[in-house]
């Protein structure tokens, strides 16, 4: 038996299973249900499951909303033999017959046979009868025969097959297997200092997202923390419910992309009672997924100071799906720390030159902390020779949390190379024996001889009046070619007034140069939800490379 299902039993047959759990459906219908209760029902589908022809190895895919109803489905199906996939979800947007394709094409690429179904998505039951994709309905799999044993696998078998944030319609998959799990988990413990007695952790984030899936499900549920979860409607819905959640459940633990925190902070500094929520508990608050915006992180703890939020509590972090969650944790209670270099040495030379703060054009990177035990970090040229401390490059990691693989539409993809390493696909350096990471290498613009990061552009156009805070993305134009350029796209309520527009095009414009020396190709302002992001939210530059007019 793989040591994570061990774990995850022993967690929920032990003392603390009987003690701690999980906390779902809130804000109008709060359940409680502790980890031994949650197995029991989990049991009861694995019989099920195996009852109904279900196979070690199997490959069984969920789509569900609840949280309640996915915590006892994805143990059950581990309990089972097989491997989870959380299915990306249609929204009240979605064209069902494209998203029907693009699922049938993905339970292909998985070899999943199965389908999960839970609410609210019980309801497209008809749509995979219509596909012909396969079946169970999770509330019917709960009065099934408890499984009397778990079924045996081992650490190289597959735990979970994690979809990766690019188009549904060329999909790619993950493989995590038992020990990379087992290997992320505890190192997160450690880097973390995770208290089982102590902490309670809250969070909204999409289960089928890897921070949310492993990081703010699986890891409660095998370690026995106390959870209370939400769902990302929920917080879009009334984003203070977030930091009423942490006040009203004494909440230790957080995390959410930058974007989040610079919504809370906006929505927390227009409460006008100081007591209406209590952070002070509050001693992790992790941010991470997407680039850290120094600015977000300032507001987020200026606006919860004084419902007693400590600075100290905010964690910067690294982390990728093919290292199962977790590559880099800031130290435990340090906060926000940054290194200020010199643009000219980062972008002509390629080296990371401190230089004081204020000084004009600085780049400002935060430090994402060691790697977690385990994992090993390197930087290395384009000739593959390993760099040194501020020198910048590609970044590759190594150790017993890589995934041995993808699963694309062609078949099963190596991701390492000879010597174990995997290529993170982005570009940094080390400080002290912290990660700085500076951009996707895909993405940066080079000009002139000079390396552009377009998180720098962005933050600038993000910075005019008018800009929807995290929704501004710089596109790369005619790339790799000697005519390469750029241009800005942003959203704005204000799109389709000509006048505001005109004055954000000119003070956007003005802002990028101030920024990075350089003037964009084009800047073009959109009506918000225009544009592309992956289905955990996530900006899609190249995708929005379409809406820029080129003529």
């Amino acid at each position: 038996m793989s040591a994570f299902v061990d774990t995850m039993l022993n967690t929920a047959t032990g003392a603390g299973g009987q003690v701690k759990g999980m906390t779902t459906g809130e804000p109008n219908n709060p359940r409680r249900r502790t980890w031994a209760e949650v197995h029991d029902q989990a049991s009861r589908m694995a019989g099920a499951l195996v009852e109904g022809g279900a196979e070690p190895g199997a490959a069984i895919a969920v789509l569900a909303a609840d949280p309640a109803e996915i915590a006892p489905a994805v143990q059950a199906v581990w309990m089972a033999g097989g491997s989870t996939t959380m299915l990306h979800q249609p929204t009240a947007r979605t064209d069902l017959a494209e998203w029907a394709e693009d699922t049938i094409k993905v339970l292909s690429m998985i070899g999943s046979k199965l389908v999960l179904l839970g609410s609210p998505f019980d309801a497209l039951s008809g749509v995979l009868d219509q596909h012909g994709i396969g079946y169970r309905k999770m509330d019917e799999l709960t009065h099934g025969e408890p499984l009397p044993a778990p079924v045996p696998v081992d650490e190289e078998s597959t735990a979970l097959l994690q979809l990766t944030s690019g188009s549904t319609a060329d999909p790619k998959a993950v493989r995590i297997t038992h020990g990379n799990l087992m290997s992320n988990a505890e190192a997160m413990r450690i880097a973390a200092a995770l208290d089982t007695k102590t902490d309670t952790m809250i969070s909204w984030l999409p289960l089928f997202h890897d921070m949310g899936m492993v990081g703010f499900l699986t890891i409660p549920m095998l370690f026995g923390i106390e959870l209370v979860k939400v769902t990302p409607v929920d917080f879009l819905a009334r984003p203070t419910l977030w930091p009423d959640l942490m006040s009203r459940y004494n909440g230790t633990i957080t995390a959410a992309p930058n974007f989040a925190y610079s919504i809370a902070a906006r929505r927390m500094s227009t409460v006008e009672d100081d007591n209406a929520f209590d952070l002070s508990k509050m001693r992790l608050a992790l941010n991470g997924a997407e680039p850290i915006d120094p600015a977000a992180v300032h507001a987020f703890t200026e606006a919860g100071a004084r419902f007693g939020l400590r600075p100290e509590s905010i964690m910067c972090a690294y982390g990728m799906a093919e290292a199962t969650l977790a590559v880099a944790f800031a130290p435990v209670f340090t906060g926000l720390a940054v290194d200020i270099i010199d643009p000219e040495q980062l972008e002509a030379s390629h080296r990371a030159v401190p230089v004081p703060e204020g000084t004009p054009n600085a780049r400002t990177f935060p430090l994402l902390g060691p790697p977690v035990p385990g994992l090993e970090v390197q930087v290395i040229d384009e000739e593959r020779t390993v760099l040194g401390e501020r020198q910048v490059g590609q970044l590759r990691v190594r150790g017993e949390a890589v995934t041995p693989g993808y699963l694309t539409v062609d078949g099963p993809l190596d991701t390492q190379d000879a010597e174990g390493w995997l290529d993170t696909g982005d570009e940094g350096y080390v400080v002290d024996g912290q990660v700085v990471v500076c951009g996707r290498r895909k993405d940066v613009i080079i000009m002139g001889g000079r390396n552009i990061y377009p998180t720098d552009i962005e933050r600038a156009a993000c910075s005019v009046d008018g800009v929807r805070p995290g929704n501004a993305v710089a596109v790369r134009l005619d790339a790799g070619t000697r005519r390469e350029r750029f241009a800005v796209v942003v959203e704005s309520k204000s799109a389709g007034d000509d006048d505001v527009e005109k004055g954000m095009r000119k003070e956007i414009t003005a802002r990028v140069v101030d920024a990075v020396g350089l003037r964009p190709f084009a800047v073009v302002v959109l009506k918000p939800g225009s544009l592309p992001k992956t289905p955990s939210g996530k900006l899609r530059r190249s995708a929005a490379t379409s809406l820029v007019p080129v003529g």
